[in-house]
């Protein structure tokens, strides 16, 4: 079928897409599948008990379910929310923001795709810009949400080696060139794939670098500060006029209402709340209602400091112990787990390509994410990006563990046979 080059751009195989395809996939086999693809979050009772108490009053109070369920929004999303969500930040961390900062979209993923194509592309002036990741890898999710091509710049990590198995990304400053096609700098934080939280100092420096140029920083924080707050390490969250943090309530529990969070000034909420005019009407009114009453008494956050970081700090610990346990005699390192509830396998010298290793475990029915499609924009030749695989630890222990033990099986298998 001959199609636009929007459809050859965008309706065709991508990463996301047979990520998204795994996890449909696994819910809808009979088989078992041990699924550590995905960015599912875990069922975590504490939550679903909190949830549960939220949509029961929003049932018992008719006006409010009928409004969320069977009326349509303004473009940015429901006042009330926007208002306890503003209420929240300007009082925990002293943002000097109002309801007027901040926009819905269905999904931060949704969220991206309209700020990435605010700021890059194609100019009216005949320039083209492009978003800089500042340190690979990084979320899969932005890989094909360009319009155009050519649609990211890339830099490659230093590495430190922090013992004889874990390893940590941080920002190559010393060749962190900001050019004049730069459009905007975006970083995750806590990092999807790697679970890599960059450091304060880090931030603060992108933040002047963005500032000098006049560009935005765009701050991707789904698994950050304040909600859902998986983050294992001292981190400080930041926003002034020249940042954009997206956030989403997703990771807090609630994938399946499509709700993410634009914190920026009004001029670009205007332009986020327009295109979700065109695109999709309104944001999802639901999730903000079960949630409202949360945010305002500021009770999300206890949730987030006291039940979520702890249950997957846990989990974390478990599946490091495990990798050591079950990689033994495997030349592996893991990035060390900062944040997020992914771990970051690193296989040196790997015989087989990542892909090829992700093939192998699918057909023994563990689904993980090879790791070549983390690398947006990077245009070198780099052994590493088909050297890692992404793991998923929110699942059951049991379906863990036992992936765990799969992928060191199908590891060792590739090593021996060189």
């Amino acid at each position: 079928m001959n199609v636009s080059k929007f459809g050859k751009k965008l309706a065709v195989p991508s990463g996301i897409g047979q990520l998204m395809d795994d996890l449909g996939a696994a819910q809808s086999q009979g088989q078992e599948v041990l699924m550590l693809g995905g960015g599912n979050p875990a069922h975590i009772p504490e939550v679903h008990r909190r949830l549960r108490q939220s949509l029961a009053a929003l049932l018992a109070d008719g006006n409010r379910f009928e409004h969320a369920v069977g009326t349509y929004g303004p473009p940015e999303g429901s006042a009330e929310f926007l208002e306890a969500v503003a209420h929240l930040l300007r009082g925990r961390f002293g943002w000097d923001i109002g309801r007027h900062n901040i926009a819905l979209t269905n999904g931060s993923q949704l969220a991206f795709f309209i700020l990435f194509n605010l700021f890059a592309g194609d100019y009216e002036d005949g320039t083209k810009k492009k978003i800089l990741l500042p340190v690979i890898p990084e979320y899969i999710g932005y890989c094909d949400v360009g319009l155009t091509h050519d649609f990211f710049a890339a830099r490659r990590p230093t590495i430190e080696f922090i013992d004889e198995y874990m390893f940590k990304y941080h920002i190559d400053f010393d060749r962190l060139e900001v050019a004049a096609d730069i459009g905007a700098i975006c970083v995750s934080r806590p990092t999807n794939p790697t679970g890599n939280v960059l450091t304060n100092a880090e931030m603060e420096r992108l933040n002047e670098l963005a500032q000098t140029k006049g560009i935005p920083l765009i701050i991707d924080s789904a698994y950050g500060m304040p909600f859902p707050n998986i983050v294992f390490i001292e981190a400080r969250p930041l926003w002034n006029e020249n940042t954009i943090v997206c956030m989403s309530l997703s990771k807090v529990g609630l994938p399946g209402v499509r709700t993410g969070l634009v914190i920026a000034r009004p001029q670009i909420i205007e332009m986020v709340a327009r295109v979700n005019a065109v695109t999709s009407l309104a944001p999802n009114g639901v999730g903000p209602a079960l949630l409202t009453d949360l945010v305002h008494s500021g009770r999300i956050i206890d949730l987030a400091h006291e039940v979520i970081q702890p249950f997957y700090r846990c989990k974390m610990q478990e599946v490091v112990r495990q990798i050591h346990e079950y990689f033994d005699g495997i030349d592996y390192r893991v990035h060390q787990p900062e944040g997020a509830f992914f771990v970051w396998l690193w296989f040196r010298n790997l015989p087989i390509t990542s892909q090829q290793l992700y093939e192998r475990l699918k057909q023994r029915h563990v689904l993980v994410v090879p790791g070549q499609h983390f690398f947006p924009g990077l245009t070198e030749p780099w052994s590493h990006t088909n050297e890692c695989l992404r793991v998923n630890y929110a699942q059951d222990p049991e379906v863990v563990s036992a992936g765990i033990q799969i992928i060191a099986e199908e590891v060792k298998r590739a090593y021996d046979a060189g």
